[in-house]
């Protein structure tokens, strides 16, 4: 059983609202095409945690409810502090009282992204204001001293099917392992600690030969080669772990996003392919205990 420094962790209240979608006209593709499509932002209610985030109809697609805070400054401290498994609480409108889960932070847009049950989302009205219960920044585990962790919360860890080796490597179920190579837009960030980076889709034969045409909201991924303790960067033997927080794009160097939990630099982590490496399953499990 992995344990870690629970007493050094902070809890904080963040407060953030659903974000509207907005669009600009259109937008460049990687085939040269100009498309206008649906994207980021909202409430999405076709897609959510555990379905195919490939072949949709629109671009950068956040599952679930997209939230922000008005006031940059404190928006970015609910994408910083935010960390995957956090508790999200609806405060006003129909649906006041539901509880939901933190997916994940995207870049650029500044959304931090949560899962509600279906019924919950069907209530809501479009401007609701959000509680989330922020922990799990500064995380340390004890068996992993070579494991740089964030964006996680340690009691979602706790349910998954992870552990430390005779050797001291962690084992970390993933849904598919991809090279360096296929990593692009993000890249050059000064952080991981908030946002994330993109798959890299335009080559259909390297999807297909990576696992990356299935590839579902909410799945686990291992990044072969990069170092993200900072800034994502290819460093040869590093070994990074996150989860998919968007879908896929038309655009080039863009693709299925992924907020990073886990990374060494010294490849520490040894990834090893699970069907049930998602986070419907895991929140399922949250539920049960």
């Amino acid at each position: 059983m992995l344990t870690y420094n629970q007493n050094q962790l902070v809890e904080m209240a963040v407060n953030a609202k659903v974000d509207h979608p907005r669009v600009k006209g259109y937008r460049g593709g990687f085939d040269g095409r100009a498309r206008i499509t649906v994207a980021t932002g909202g409430i999405t209610y076709s897609h959510a945690i555990g379905d195919c985030c490939m072949h949709i109809a629109g671009d950068h697609v956040e599952p679930g409810v997209s939230m922000a805070n008005p006031n940059p400054d404190e928006n970015m401290a609910v994408e910083t502090f935010s960390c995957i498994g956090n508790p999200v609480y609806c405060l006003s409108g129909p649906a006041a009282g539901a509880k939901g889960y933190v997916t994940g932070t995207h870049g650029g847009i500044e959304h931090t992204m949560a899962y509600f049950k279906a019924e919950d989302l069907e209530r809501m009205e479009g401007n609701e204001n959000f509680l989330i219960r922020t922990y799990g920044q500064g995380l340390k585990v004890d068996q992993t001293p070579d494991v740089f962790w964030m964006n996680i919360d340690p009691r979602l860890l706790s349910v998954m099917n992870v552990d430390v080796d005779d050797q001291g490597q962690l084992r970390f179920p993933v849904a598919t392992i991809i090279p360096a190579f296929l990593m692009g837009s993000g890249l050059g960030s000064s952080t991981m600690m908030s946002g994330d980076y993109d798959i890299m889709t335009q080559d259909k034969e390297a999807n297909e030969q990576f696992g990356l045409s299935d590839l579902r909201f909410g799945d686990f991924v291992a990044i072969l080669d990069h170092d993200c303790t900072y800034g994502p960067h290819y460093k040869k033997g590093a070994v990074s772990v996150g989860v998919i927080v968007h879908s896929d794009s038309f655009t080039s160097g863009h693709g299925p996003g992924v907020a990073i939990v886990a990374t060494s630099q010294s490849g520490a982590i040894m990834p090893f392919v699970s069907d049930q490496a998602n986070l419907k399953h895991y929140f399922s499990k949250m539920e049960n205990e």
